[in-house]
């Protein structure tokens, strides 16, 4: 069962609000878990299980890898071919473990939401679930729920220009061989700063 935005703009827009409360709430749990079980307790099961509470109603394909290619309105990106993905997302998390002890909250942050808007991986839902496992990724790695009564996700999806500069300035470097997140990761702690000081 589904609704799309043309059937009914009220029902639709009021499913995707209350599915990002859903969301928020499983993230919550996911957090307690990364902290108690430490870097290895996310997985592609949680991408699969933050997908799904986001999108659920809204797209039947809720909570799996997309099994098409896809195309980004104007931003330029031309995401890899669905065949792809599985592997990709294993060097995501690849990435995450390894540098895990080695790099800052704010890099490791970054580079979740960069990467797995680059991949794409579903056919909704991609900028929710990555903004929630870039959360899931601060909180775990500061060793703490942030405080603050609007949190990252939401600030992101409040002022989105600083965000999809970051993601273009990323995506610019990958471009040329390189490996930049530092425009993201300025941008993460930024709001972090900003979220905890309105706490």
């Amino acid at each position: 069962m589904l609704i799309i935005d043309s059937q009914d703009n009220k029902l639709f827009e009021s499913l995707q609000e209350q599915n990002l409360g859903r969301q928020y709430d499983l993230l919550v749990n996911f957090i307690q878990m990364g902290i108690a079980l430490g870097p290895h307790a996310v997985d592609k099961y949680t991408l699969y299980a933050l997908n799904h509470s986001a999108i659920s109603g809204i797209s039947q394909m809720a909570g799996r890898f997309r099994e098409e290619p896809i195309y980004i309105g104007n931003s330029g990106h031309k995401p890899p071919r669905f065949e792809a993905i599985p592997n990709l997302i294993d060097r995501f998390f690849s990435f995450l473990y390894e540098n895990w002890d080695s790099a800052d909250a704010y890099t490791l942050a970054a580079y979740a939401l960069w990467r797995l808007n680059w991949i794409h991986p579903f056919i909704e839902g991609n900028g929710r679930t990555s903004r929630s496992i870039c959360y899931y990724i601060l909180c775990v790695r500061l060793g703490r729920l942030l405080p603050g009564k609007q949190i990252v996700p939401e600030r992101i999806r409040n002022n989105r220009v600083p965000y999809y500069k970051a993601l273009k300035s990323a995506d610019s470097a990958w471009d040329n061989g390189d490996l930049d997140l530092s425009e993201m990761s300025n941008y993460l702690a930024q709001l972090v700063k900003e979220q905890i000081s309105n706490a």
